[in-house]
């Protein structure tokens, strides 16, 4: 049992590659939490995507004992929470299970998009803050400059800000001290009936589901029965225990400790993340305030591009929901494509990240289609319907206007390049609110439409910045404006995974481009195809896709004229029959190629 005073809990929040898990490593490695041979580098990164990408995913727990220079023993609980947008849920969770944070700052970069988000959810949760500026030792570093940006951008004192390396070591034991004599300790009665958080849950296949609580009253040991009063479920508890980073079995969690339990719980839809945990009997009086469950904000099919792979990908897609409540799924079927499902994902980090684990821990190639968002249909006799798919599209005579979810959108750029960003977000429909300096870089905020963000727009700012700016956003409502249903048609046909929803004035430019690709990317056949982008019943651009000819004039040689010209009238009657009645094959590949978004 640990004294409260001598307890501290933290996360680290930094911007993407700032250096989060690097000082999680140095913090775990100087304080011996694991033997120096079991040391690797991103030891809290779990997932072979997430070191292979250099990037958090999933928040991470370690529990790490301390002796301070004063002599006194402390327990820390650290949380590695994720730094990308899409998976800024996992960072507001893990907020609410801590007292403070360590902000940590690249001090050749400073302060970038994510920086602000992060460091604005943890003063919404109250914490008390300790900047950290890494990567000192670089050539380029200027922490004196990145303190003052602390300063003028977010507003938090950053004169004692710690100069760290994570690489090398150096300024750890004052960032361990720091941590000690800044953070405060967390509150809660031991004698009080049991309060906890359900911080997290996953699914082990020998524990079955494995819940992350952070205790805030009460004592929470192994055989008690528990209750879950969001579900009002029961269970009793099997194992508790703390992770360092290992699991390891304790008797007993008291107030202000992060831990684990296991109560032969079988699913992790069970698990509300947020929930409060209590006693079966003489439980807490009142829950505590929970979390807003995560809103999938991108829609995309998947689909295998071998249709024998079905039964395959709907095992993999229960095995993956199963430790990933934010993404959610429905079966679908396609013309084209076969039997998948439509999944939402919270943004195209995520959704590529959930591409990938089917792909190789699972081993099945996948067709995506074109990512959309969800549409806001409101109908001529008052009903709103949402679209996640724009195949879905309702009969345009009953729907009296569309509405499109719009982002609020914080870009931070070098002041050279400001031009090309404003452009890039004039192109795509944005409307500026905002545009103030913090040092030499410039700090635009935009109202952008979600449709044109997932499409390319991530690409296209890296690029035209190269690789300068940094972007951040979250999701503003919704707003009607002039939006059509674009669709393909090859040889007639429309091809439904092809369908998009796209702005009335923008329909041209991008049905165009679609049509260019898929004449270059569809095999010839023996008679010509047309390739159409149509709104309604008005084709807006055409390609024809010129047929594969046989030179049936090759044995005639000498003779008559009309001969060859009878010949040649028999191969086109034959050629206009087979356009009606022959059917265009699509490769999978051509698929795989019109859907990519970054071409």
């Amino acid at each position: 049992m640990t004294d409260l005073a001598h307890i501290r809990n933290f996360s680290i929040v930094a911007h993407i590659d700032h250096g989060k898990s690097t000082l999680a490593d140095r913090l775990i490695q100087s304080t011996g939490t694991v033997a120096a041979r079991d040391m690797e580098a991103q030891l809290l990164d779990t997932m072979d995507i997430e070191r292979e990408r250099g990037i958090t995913i999933k928040a991470n727990t370690v529990r790490i004992e301390y002796e301070a220079r004063d002599g006194q023993q402390y327990v820390l609980n650290l949380i590695d929470t994720p730094g990308h947008v899409d998976f800024a849920y996992e960072v507001s969770r893990s907020m609410r299970a801590v007292e403070g944070s360590l902000l940590v700052v690249d001090s050749t970069q400073g302060v970038e998009a994510q920086t602000l988000a992060n460091v604005y959810q943890a003063l919404d949760a109250d914490h008390e803050i300790v900047p950290v500026l890494n990567k000192i030792d670089l050539p380029a570093s200027e922490p004196d400059r990145v303190a003052e940006q602390i300063e003028d951008v977010i507003g938090i004192d950053a004169s004692d800000a710690i100069h760290v390396s994570a690489k090398t070591g150096v300024g750890i034991p004052e960032v361990l001290e720091a941590i000690v004599a800044r953070l405060p300790a967390p509150s809660g009665e031991r004698d009080a009936p049991l309060k906890a958080m359900l911080v997290d849950s996953w699914y082990d296949a020998y524990l079955g589901v494995v819940v992350l609580v952070r205790v805030i009253d009460g004592v929470l040991k192994k055989g008690d029965r528990i209750r879950m009063m969001n579900t009002n479920a029961v269970y009793p508890v099997d194992r508790i225990g703390v992770f360092r980073p290992q699991m390891d079995p304790v008797t007993e969690l008291g107030p202000g400790e992060i831990g684990f339990l296991t109560a032969s719980i079988k699913r992790v839809a069970d698990t509300a993340v947020g929930d409060t945990i209590t006693h079966e009997k003489h439980g807490c009086a009142e829950a505590l305030p929970g979390f807003a469950p995560s809103q999938p904000v991108v829609f995309c099919g998947l689909f295998p591009v071998d249709s024998a792979e079905f039964e395959d990908l709907r095992d993999a897609i229960a095995k993956l929901s199963l430790n990933d409540a934010s993404f959610s799924t429905e079966m679908e079927t396609s013309a084209a494509l076969g039997f998948g499902f439509r999944c939402g994902f919270l943004g195209l980090l995520h959704l590529e990240v959930i591409r990938d684990r089917l792909e190789r821990e699972y081993g099945i190639d996948l067709i995506t289609t074109a990512p959309s968002v969800i549409y806001q249909i409101h109908m001529r006799n008052g009903q709103v319907i949402e679209m996640h798919n724009p195949a879905d599209m309702p009969d345009l005579t009953h729907v009296d206007h569309i509405e499109e979810p719009r982002i609020k959108a914080t870009i931070l750029v070098p002041d050279e390049f400001l031009g090309d960003v404003l452009r890039l977000c004039q192109d795509r429909r944005g409307l500026q609110i905002d545009l103030t300096y913090a040092g030499s870089r410039a700090m635009v905020v935009y109202d952008l439409p979600l449709n044109e963000v997932v499409f390319d727009f991530y690409d296209r700012l890296k690029s035209v910045t190269k690789g300068y700016a940094s972007f951040d956003y979250q999701m503003a409502g919704y707003r009607a404006d002039s939006l059509v249903k674009m669709q393909i048609l090859v040889n007639d046909e429309p091809v439904d995974a092809l369908s998009t929803m796209v702005h009335r004035d923008r329909a041209e430019v991008r049905g165009r481009a679609m049509v260019e690709k898929l004449k270059r990317l569809i095999p010839q056949h023996m008679f010509k195809i047309p390739i159409q982008a149509a709104i309604g019943g008005r084709i807006i651009a055409r390609e024809t896709l010129s047929a594969l000819r046989k030179d049936v004039t090759a044995k005639c040689y000498g003779g008559d004229a009309t001969r060859k010209r009878k010949l040649l009238d028999k191969q086109k009657k034959g050629k206009k029959k087979m356009r009606q009645f022959g059917k265009v094959e699509i490769p999978q590949s051509a698929f795989i190629s019109a859907l990519k978004m970054d071409d």
